[in-house]
Parts: structure tokens; C-alpha cells; sequence
């Protein structure tokens, strides 16, 4: 207390003098001025803790003297208590309200006047200790704020690793916070055509995105290795139904677009409705959630049946969270879901219905502050050679990978019987650069040869069959049967790249354990899709045009196909 500092301002000498005693005895350290101008120019000087200033006063008056003080002081408390002999209620409500915090009247109690110096003081160092307090924790927030900004480039890198940039995708994120607990998620899959997710969970900001990160790192996984979507769900619920607490769940979309088939196949759990717009109807379809969302059921329980819709050029399929219906504006009214359904309903044409949905929110928001995360998705069938021209595109940034290797890959009987060789053969060729725009293709070769291998070569079953429906389906029971009863057999793959970083040669050969056939009916042929022994799929003319070279070794137990890029306008060859 020894340290405080009081100014006292007075223009009556005796009456300062007096009050400087009274002061100076109770041991506090006293500065005088005498007027209110001057007054102002002590406080600059001494920085004082707390002033007694007298109302009348000429230069300045105390009223006015405060006002100035207040105003130098800023942020800091800084106690003016007015002397004053004035006794009706409205002056001395003036004094308060130029500035003041209390008054003594004249003549002073000594009493009174060293408990208001006290009182004042506490008040004044509790102001300092809260300033300190709440820079401290400013500078705290701003680390905070810091990191997370510096967390949120890690987690966009990964979030949006994908193809969200693709022509045929329009969105809108706003998160609530610096994290996003809505997460949009768009890959092209090796076999042409993309994935596309839009999940919520539960919440927003860093919690709810926590999630996302392995959510991610799966579904650009899986679709770069040529998993189907089905198996890509499961292993989504099964990764958030591990790490979530409890009450923590991903209501999820996802959708396979299918541009060779003109479909796309949606599974949706616990998102609100989507609306399917026609392009030449501008008729609407609604689809509704059938599943709960990721991360409730566990993998024996869970549903992954996805719902097939045939779609054409300029379809839309528009997607939100529900962040979008429940924003609300000033008055507390959200937004609906008969809102949203108007703006389909007015629309003037589909392309414009975007941004229409985006006006129409902005309106009723009003620039009122949301509530929680909002997210709109449109994704748009396009024709195949658009869609070729996209990935062309996307494929050719600046990247490296290996050029030069070779490996031999073998599956026996147990294997055969239980597991898909494709996603990893893909993910291999797909570390090479100059395959990545090829994908599609390479998946087919693969796919197509590697039957040929399995069914026709390890289990030897007759493609002749399938000419006819009911044969067909006898081809698939001996294709069960065959299946069950194999225990020896193999199909022994075979890769090998060579290439400069410009362009190269992918070499695949497959070799199976059947006995073979007579291939020397097809040497010099390249479209032997008339061909009467069981290697003669439908899929070889397609091959042909893909593969440089493709010929048969050995017994005819292995195939060859040899692959060129970059490719020919005009095909493989």
C-alpha cells in the first residue's frame, strides 16, 4: 500500500493542502495540481493510481479533467473520486457520468476517505490481475488458433487428396469453426468413374474432424487400389466403430458414379434426403437415408447395400448436410426442408440450382451467425469422353514414382478361393505416373486376363456357355462347385517396367496351371474374338486395342500383354 500514488487536483490552495496531509499521513505518495488542465499533464508525469478531483475548478473543470484522464488511461482502471460541495442528485450524477466513480463531499472524513482509497485500489489492482489474465489468455488462443491452422493444412491435404477439383463436382463448405465437422471426399476409381462421400459427424470443429482422418486415408486407399464401394464402407464403419466414443457417429453419403454404365450408386445412412434432378425433365427424385450412419452397427450387423440409379448426361445429384436446413436467421426460424425443396421447384434450369440454393440461404440468413457446419454437394453424369478428358487432366501433374522393376506375384489354391488380386496389382502399376491416366484400362487388361487365367485355366470352365442365358447360368453353378472342391492350382502374375519418366512399357504376364490350348490359329491376329478355343472371351477385341502386343507362350497357359504409354490417339497399338 506504501506504493500507491494519489494526484490531487483543487484550486482552493488551503483545502489541497489539507487533503494532501489527510493523505500523506494515512502513508500514501501524493502529487498536486491546480486546476484540471493541469491535472491532466500530472497524470501523463506521474502515472497515478488514483485521483481526487475537485468539480470547479478554472481552466478545466473536473468534469472535464476526468473525461481526459479516462481517456489516457485506456484499458488500465484508474479511480477518479470528485470533491464536491454539491448536494442536489443531478450534479453529482453528472460527475459519474463524465467519468467519475464516486465523490467525497466536503469537508472530507478521514475515515471515510482512506477506506474509499483502499476500496478503490483493490478494485484496481483486481482490474490489472483480470488484464493480465485475459492476455494470457489471448496469447494462449492464438497458439491454439496457430496450431490448429497449421493441423487444418495437414488435414485438408488429406481430406482433400482427391478429385474434388473435377468439372463435374460443385461444393460449398463453411465450417462453424477453424475445423470442419463435415467432411467431402472425392477419388477416381483405376477402373474409370469416382467415388464421392459427404459425411457429418457428430459435432464441429477439432473433435468432430478427428474422425476424418482415418475416414480419408481409407477411401482414397481403397479407390486407388480398385476396391469396390461396398468393401470400402465396411472398412469406414469398422475403423470410426473402433476409434468413436460413445455417441460419436459419421452420418455418411456415398455415391459410385458409373460413366460407362450411366449409373450411379448411392448408400446413404443418416443424412438428410438428396435430390436427384433430371436434365431433361428437371423432374426431381428423392433419396432417402436407409442406413444408420458409420461407427453405430458393427460389421456383422451393418448394411452395405447401395441403391443403383440410371442416370444421363446432366443428371444432378445434389447432397447437404443437415447443417443447411437447420441454419437458422434472426428470428430463430430455420431454413427446412420445404425451403430447399422450393428453390427445385422454381429453378430455371438445372446448372443453375447451385447457386440458387446458396442465394436463397444467404437470404434467410441474413447475415446471421451459424450454427453448425454446412456442406452442398452437386455431382453431374457427364459422357465418357468427357470424363476421359478429366482424368487426362488431373493425371498429369508433376509427379514421380519408380520406372524401372519387375516382380513375380503367385496365388494358390486358398488364396484363389478367397481373395481379389486386383486392388493390389493396381495399386502397384498405379505408382508409376504415366499408368495413372491409363487406369481404366489397365484395370480391364488385368481384370479380363486374370479371369481368364482363374476360370477358364485353373478351373476350366467352357466360355461357350455363356452364349446362351440358360447356359450362362450353368457356367456360374460349375463355377461355384469348381470352386469349392480346389485344393492345388495356380496363377502365377508376372509385371515388369521399363520407362525413362516420359514414356514407357508395362509388361504383364500371366501364366495358370491348366493345361493350355492350341494357339497357333491366332499367331498374327489381333481381334480373335471368333476364336473357338475357351480363351476366346468377349473381352479380347478390347484388349487388343489397349495392348501393344498380345500373344500366348508356352501351352497357351500364359498371355502376354504389353502396354505402351503415353498412348496413340488412336488406341494401343
Amino acid at each position: 500500500m506504501d506504493s500507491i500514488k494519489v494526484l490531487i487536483a483543487d484550486d482552493n490552495q488551503i483545502d489541497r493542502m489539507v487533503l494532501s496531509r489527510i493523505v500523506r499521513n494515512q502513508g500514501y505518495q501524493v502529487f498536486e495540481a491546480e486546476n484540471g488542465s493541469l491535472a491532466v499533464a500530472a497524470f501523463e508525469q506521474y502515472q497515478p493510481d488514483l485521483v481526487l478531483m475537485d468539480v470547479m475548478m478554472p481552466v478545466m473543470d473536473g468534469r472535464e479533467a476526468a473525461r481526459h484522464i479516462k481517456g489516457l488511461a485506456g484499458e488500465d482502471f484508474v479511480p477518479v473520486i470528485f470533491l464536491t460541495s454539491l448536494t442536489d442528485a443531478q450534479s453529482l450524477a453528472d460527475c459519474l457520468a463524465s467519468g467519475g466513480d464516486d465523490f467525497l463531499s466536503k469537508p472530507y472524513n478521514h475515515i471515510i476517505l482512506q477506506a474509499k482509497i483502499n476500496s478503490f485500489y483493490r478494485m484496481r489492482e483486481m482490474n490489472r490481475t483480470l488484464q493480465k489474465q485475459r492476455d494470457t489468455i489471448a496469447q494462449n488462443n492464438e497458439h491454439l488458433l496457430h496450431e490448429q491452422h497449421v493441423a487444418k493444412a495437414v488435414f485438408d491435404n488429406v481430406a482433400h487428396a482427391g478429385c474434388l477439383s473435377s468439372p463435374n463436382i460443385r461444393y460449398m463448405l463453411s465450417p462453424l469453426a477453424v475445423f470442419n465437422g463435415d467432411v467431402l471426399l472425392a477419388a477416381h476409381k483405376p477402373a474409370g468413374g469416382m467415388h464421392v462421400l459427404l459425411g457429418d459427424f457428430t459435432g464441429h470443429g477439432l473433435p468432430a474432424a478427428i474422425g476424418a482422418m482415418p475416414l480419408a486415408e481409407i477411401f482414397y486407399g481403397m479407390t486407388a487400389k480398385g476396391f469396390g464401394l461396398s468393401d470400402i464402407l465396411r472398412e469406414m464403419n469398422l475403423k470410426l466403430k473402433s476409434i468413436l466414443p460413445v455417441g460419436f457417429f459419421c452420418c455418411t453419403a456415398v455415391v459410385d458414379l458409373d460413366v460407362d454404365r450411366k449409373s450411379m450408386s448411392v448408400w446413404m445412412g443418416g443424412l438428410p434426403d438428396c435430390i436427384l434432378l433430371r436434365a431433361d425433365s428437371c423432374e426431381t427424385q428423392v433419396l432417402s437415408s436407409t442406413h444408420l450412419p458409420l461407427g453405430v452397427l458393427s460389421n456383422e450387423k451393418f448394411d452395405d447395400k447401395l441403391e443403383e440409379i440410371q442416370v444421363t448426361p446432366g443428371d444432378r445429384l445434389f447432397l447437404w448436410s443437415d447443417g443447411i436446413q437447420e441454419a437458422r436467421n434472426l428470428g430463430g426460424e430455420m431454413f427446412g426442408e420445404e425451403r430447399l425443396l422450393d428453390v427445385f421447384r422454381r429453378a430455371a434450369a438445372p446448372q443453375d440450382v447451385f447457386e440458387d440454393i446458396q442465394h436463397a440461404l444467404s437470404e434467410f440468413l441474413q447475415g446471421h451467425d451459424k450454427d453448425d457446419d454446412t456442406t452442398l454437394l452437386e455431382l453431374t453424369m457427364v459422357e465418357q469422353e468427357a470424363y476421359r478428358d478429366v482424368i487426362m487432366e488431373v493425371s498429369s501433374g508433376p509427379v514421380s514414382g519408380p520406372v524401372d522393376w519387375q516382380m513375380t506375384y503367385e496365388l494358390g489354391p486358398d488364396s484363389l478361393k478367397n481373395f481379389n488380386p486386383m486392388p493390389l496389382m493396381m495399386h502397384i502399376m498405379m505408382e508409376v505416373p504415366g499408368l495413372r491416366q491409363m487406369g481404366g484400362q489397365l484395370y480391364t487388361v488385368f481384370a479380363e486376363l486374370f479371369s481368364n487365367a482363374f476360370e477358364h485355366g485353373v478351373l476350366q470352365l467352357n466360355s461357350k456357355l455363356k452364349h446362351s442365358a440358360t447356359g450362362f447360368l450353368e457356367y456360374y453353378q460349375q463355377r461355384e462347385k469348381r470352386l469349392r472342391a480346389l485344393d492345388e492350382g495356380y496363377v502365377r502374375i508376372f509385371m515388369q517396367h521399363r520407362g525413362d519418366g516420359h514414356s514407357g512399357e508395362l509388361t504383364l504376364r500371366l501364366e495358370d496351371s491348366g493345361p493350355g490350348f492350341d494357339y497357333s490359329a491366332l499367331v498374327g491376329k489381333r481381334d480373335n474374338s471368333t476364336g473357338n478355343n475357351h480363351y476366346s472371351g468377349r473381352g479380347i477385341p478390347l484388349i487388343n486395342s489397349i495392348c501393344s502386343s498380345l500373344r500366348y507362350l508356352g501351352v497357351g497357359n500364359q498371355v502376354e500383354a504389353v502396354i505402351r504409354w503415353p498412348q496413340s490417339q488412336e488406341g494401343g497399338g
